[in-house]
């Protein structure tokens, strides 16, 4: 602002254009190096923003990479208290009433996927995660009792390439596989029923009916890992997620392993 002073005593105020100028440059620059941080009435120091990244990080909130290694490295816990299992409990568990040891099972793994889809606690759902695991590993121990060990690691080495070419393809094509779910459902709906009655009957179901259930499994696979990456990455959800990508892997081995056994 500057004044001018004429000689009859008046005084004139105007405005330094130059200053105004550099002032809005000033504003301007400022506001372009701050870009679209938010900003409050609180000024430069954002109160709510820096409260909402408190929250996240108190809600146990990591990065998708942690995610996904942490659904790895539980997924890896649940086959190797598998593997533990079937080298020295085989025994114990062939010894069993298997009425009791089938009844059992079912009651374990329903309770335990519903303690693991319906807590947000991560050592709640682990608990729940075990409830499936330790009795599939118990059911597997007596189903692979007397399989040649070749057979069952070429099965398991197939499994786990099949695997990883879902889990790929779920990652390229996540889309494709999100509007899976309503086929794969109804698809293993009709699988459950049709050999349900089949061992009522005593139906011997084919070869190419086993490939029809490992195809399914393994597409419930990439279904599963491609809406585990719509979940908020904390560690509950990466427990969560395993309960669902573990029974798959677990039954595609299966039909895996039965076709080769046919075949050989």
């Amino acid at each position: 602002m500057a004044k001018m002073y004429h000689e009859d005593g008046r005084v004139e105020t105007y405005q330094n254009s130059r200053v105004e100028h550099n002032r809005s440059s000033s504003t301007s620059h400022r506001d372009s190096w701050l870009g679209n941080f938010p900003k409050s009435s609180n000024g430069f120091f954002n109160q709510e923003y820096r409260s909402s990244e408190r929250k996240k990080a108190a809600s146990g909130e990591f990065t998708r990479f942690n995610f996904n290694v942490t659904i790895g490295a539980v997924l890896f816990y649940g086959f190797l208290m598998n593997f533990l299992i079937c080298k020295y409990m085989s025994s114990f568990f062939t010894a069993m009433n298997p009425i009791v040891l089938v009844i059992g099972y079912i009651i374990c793994v329903i309770i335990g996927g519903l303690m693991s889809a319906k807590s947000d606690n991560p050592i709640i759902s682990f608990l729940g995660y075990n409830l499936v695991v330790l009795p599939v590993g118990a059911v597997l121990s007596v189903c692979l009792a007397g399989v040649n060990p070749d057979l069952i690691i070429r099965a398991a080495t197939v499994t786990a390439g099949v695997t990883a070419v879902m889990l790929i393809g779920a990652m390229a094509f996540p889309d494709i596989f999100r509007k899976m779910g309503r086929i794969l459902f109804f698809s293993l709906i009709a699988v459950i029923v049709v050999e349900i009655i089949c061992m009522i009957f005593g139906v011997f179901m084919p070869t190419f009916w086993d490939w029809l259930v490992a195809i399914l499994f393994a597409l419930y696979i990439g279904y599963d890992w491609a809406i585990a990456q719509e979940y908020p990455c904390t560690l509950d959800n990466a427990i969560d997620a395993c309960v669902g990508l573990y029974l798959n892997i677990v039954n595609l081995f299966l039909r895996i392993l039965s076709i080769m056994e046919r075949r050989d």
